[in-house]
């Protein structure tokens, strides 16, 4: 028999704030977390801005050691999980550890570390090269990570789908819990791309905005969009089997009822221009949630402020919905965060579950000028306050990959 899976934890390290509660606050204020990028000297990149991390110190959350030897996607991802464990309020006396898994994912993950260690091979030699140099980037060290720090013996994974990959995370955790292969799943993703390298190869694909107001660089679905803003941070949720929530006396966010994910097949980075695929990927979670598109609430969308993102998955939805696509709420926090790539989805279903919880759609900030190509109701510039029963969450990956989860308030 199939299971039922809830989300029981929740924990958020963004741009606009290191815990989920300043996060929702943030976004509930209408707050930008872009401003001008203090890690690297930006003389040489036309892109000035990102979404960093606001005065992080990581010996605020690790000794020294730990601080030297995670990538800070692993910081992340642990700091993140940290907050979520606490949250669900799972221990050794009420689950068993051997049945909780960590589904953590990222798109690049220690990308820092790939480029200071690839100076040191360049201007030293290869016996210099970090022995902690493979393990401090690799894309499953903040599952590993993660697992290690708690001691979840469970099956633990990380799926790499690039800006799709902390979606398919929760979406391939509420499988292995729906069919009991686990009853705890921390789920979600991390990313840390903010260096040189990172800058370099997004900007030389003209993937990245070059506006230096913060206000006018992430701005989805604004006609005046000019490309993505990179961000960084965590998001995790706890996913967990129904009956062992309640037996524990857990309190349930949501319950997450349907997930869908396809891919374009069509190009590397392009998303297929009539957004079929994306469409199918939403089809397919509301197929499985049981409901109609018009049962459907919000939309997260994936709005990564692009141009083509941002028409293709508006032909998307008006492909699912029809004549409700007019009528649904479709919001971006990308102009918030901006675009956390593998951690994206992750955060963003942190920010649905606290949607349903507290009754309020977030806003698509800094919106201003209509785009014809994007004709939804994007909720601009102000969070509404609206009773929330289904609500879906898109993440659209280089490489054609789309995922798509349903979350559903949760009621007996």
């Amino acid at each position: 028999m199939e299971k039922r899976v809830v989300i029981t934890g929740l924990g958020a390290i963004t741009p606009i704030g290191k815990t989920v509660q300043e996060s929702w606050d943030g976004i509930k204020d209408s707050k930008c977390g872009i401003d001008e990028i203090t890690y690297i000297d930006t003389t040489n990149f036309k892109t000035k801005l990102a979404a960093e991390i606001k005065e992080y110190n990581a010996l605020e959350y690790f000794d020294a050691k730990q601080a030297k030897r995670f990538d800070k996607s692993s910081q992340y991802a642990i700091i993140a999980a940290r907050e979520a464990v606490k949250d669900s309020g799972i221990t050794q006396e009420n689950t068993n550890f051997d049945r909780v898994g960590i589904f953590v994912s990222s798109g690049i993950a220690g990308l820092k570390t790939i480029q200071e260690q690839g100076a040191v091979l360049a201007n030293k030699g290869n016996s210099r090269i970090s022995p902690l140099f493979i393990p401090m980037c690799i894309a499953n060290m903040p599952a590993g990570n993660v697992a290690i720090e708690f001691g979840f013996k469970g099956e633990s994974i990380s799926i790499v789908t690039a800006c799709a990959s902390g979606t398919h995370a929760i979406g391939e955790a509420y499988k292995s819990i729906k069919y009991g292969y686990e009853d705890v799943i921390l789920a979600g993703g991390t990313e840390a791309p903010i260096c040189e390298l990172g800058v370099a190869g997004f900007e030389n694909m003209k993937a990245l905005s070059n506006a230096t107001d913060k206000n006018r660089a992430s701005i989805p679905f604004d006609k005046e969009r000019s490309g993505f803003v990179m961000g960084e941070g965590a998001g995790i949720v706890v996913l967990e089997e129904l009956e062992h929530a309640l037996n524990r006396g857990a309190k349930i966010y949501g319950e997450l009822v349907g997930f869908g994910s396809t891919t374009d097949a069509y190009h590397i980075t392009s998303p297929c221009p009539d957004g079929e695929c994306g469409a199918k990927a939403m089809a397919r979670a509301i197929e499985d949630a049981g409901i109609k598109p018009e049962d459907v609430d919000y939309i997260n969308a994936h709005g990564t402020s692009t141009h083509l993102n941002d028409s293709t998955e508006t032909k998307a939805i008006n492909t699912v919905f029809g004549e409700y696509a007019s009528k649904v709420m479709v919001s971006s926090t990308k102009g918030n965060t901006g675009h956390l790539l593998g951690a994206a989805g992750g955060v963003e279903a942190v920010f649905c579950a606290k949607a349903i919880e507290e009754g309020i759609v977030p806003p698509t900030i800094n919106y201003k000028v209509k785009d014809e190509e994007c004709d939804l109701d994007v909720v601009p510039n102000k969070p509404r306050n609206k009773d929330l029963k289904y609500v879906m969450s898109n993440s659209l990956g280089f490489g054609g990959h789309n995922a798509c989860i349903v979350i559903k308030k949760y009621s007996n």
